[in-house]
């Protein structure tokens, strides 16, 4: 094959990686839209809406270039290159944007999303894939991260952390005496919708991280990355399945499809690495950690509608270090120094900003605005204006 040849091909491949990732727009706000209350349904599309512009424009503008240096490859076009980094950035905002659903403000949360994919997500890049300001130092991380359990996932899921901790939890969520309130997903076709829409985006996600297609070899890894991605998010969703059965004789979709997504987010370290059995073992385990997670983010009170914290953030760990566990040639001391130095500044800066932004304007909607919805006072349109609220 002519170096030309192999130009274009991976031009392609970068491409059409890309818009497989774009998928894992409309996953999110479909999987966000489906978990929270009609009344907030509109509000919930406009901030998915907004990420994706915002994200994507202050990395064109500022973020790349503090993750990579200038833009440039020898082994396939430029702008598909950029195009395909760029198709990750909102998702980080994206994960902690479900995760305060329902009563955090658009615009505080848009002004976070410029700082987040113009700043601190691309500050994580530089010294996990890209120029690496800390190399030579101590700090300098030997992480193997794929595709971005740490870097993107975990980044996304401590930044929610921080939101939380600050916007604090919806309106009547918890009792006085630790009592919790569930409030029930809306519309459940649109959450199933959503989580398979990001299941499909995550072969671009993983299999695009591959880097090149233009070769026997490469072309062979890329089928083996994708097919190990997908093994894990079944097992994810079958743990998940035979887990809330034995423990309450029901089976429960929305828990069973963050299962499948914790197990997508748990093989994204290392896909490329494993053989193909290795990922029913750690996608399983990512489906356990859903299951035992979300109740206890609920004890500690950290009101999170979608389960974020539960499918990102521990999985991401997990995933992580599950690279040095399985993979002999990876050191799980360097995972875990990945895992614990992204976790500090991602969740660091982010409370820093986060805390600054709410002081300038409120992140929090007041109760009253919470009680009637989102929608009719962040947006003045209704998702469903036909349907009397639920209040």
């Amino acid at each position: 094959m002519t170096p030309e040849i192999s130009y274009v091909i991976d031009t392609f491949f970068a491409i059409f990686a890309f818009v497989l990732i774009i998928f894992m727009v409309p996953g999110f706000a479909m999987l966000e839209a489906g978990l929270v209350r009609t009344k907030n349904v509109t509000s919930v599309l406009m901030i998915n809406t907004m990420i994706y512009a915002l994200a994507s424009m202050a990395f064109l503008l500022i973020g790349y270039s503090i993750a990579f240096g200038s833009i440039g490859s020898d082994s396939m076009s430029q702008w598909a290159a950029f195009l395909f980094q760029m198709a990750f950035v909102g998702k980080v905002i994206n994960i902690m944007s479900g995760g305060v659903g329902e009563r955090a403000k658009i615009l505080p949360l848009a002004l976070f999303t410029v700082i987040m994919g113009g700043i601190l997500y691309p500050i994580v890049v530089n010294v996990s894939w890209g120029a690496n300001m800390l190399a030579g130092t101590a700090l300098d991380l030997n992480m193997y991260d794929l595709a971005g359990s740490t870097v993107i996932h975990s980044t996304g899921g401590w930044a929610l952390l921080a939101a939380i901790l600050i916007i604090g939890a919806r309106k009547g969520r918890y009792g006085k005496n630790g009592q919790i309130r569930v409030i029930p997903a809306a519309n459940i076709p649109l959450v199933t919708l959503g989580a398979f829409l990001l299941w499909i985006g995550w072969f671009g996600f993983n299999g695009g991280s591959v880097g090149s297609i233009a070769s026997k070899e490469n072309a062979n890894l890329v089928a083996l990355t994708i097919l190990n991605t997908n093994t894990a998010g079944l097992a994810g969703a079958i743990m998940v399945g035979i887990m809330m059965y034995l423990k309450y004789k029901k089976l429960d979709i929305t828990m069973i499809l963050n299962g499948a997504l914790g197990g997508l987010v748990s093989i994204t370290a290392g896909p490329d690495l494993y053989n193909i059995y290795q990922p029913i073992l750690i996608g399983a385990i990512g489906g356990l950690f859903v299951v035992f997670a979300v109740p206890l983010f609920d004890k500690l009170k950290l009101d999170d509608p979608v389960g974020a914290l539960s499918v990102h953030l521990v999985n991401g760990v997990w995933g992580t270090l599950a690279v040095g566990i399985f993979v002999d040639s990876i050191s799980f001391l360097d995972q875990l120094k990945g895992v614990v130095v992204v976790a500090i500044f991602a969740f660091v800066s982010s409370y820093i900003v986060l805390f600054i932004i709410n002081k300038i304007m409120p992140l929090r909607a007041s109760d009253d605005e919470q009680m009637e919805g989102l929608d009719v006072n962040e947006c003045g349109l209704e998702a469903y204006p036909e349907f009397k609220r639920a209040f």
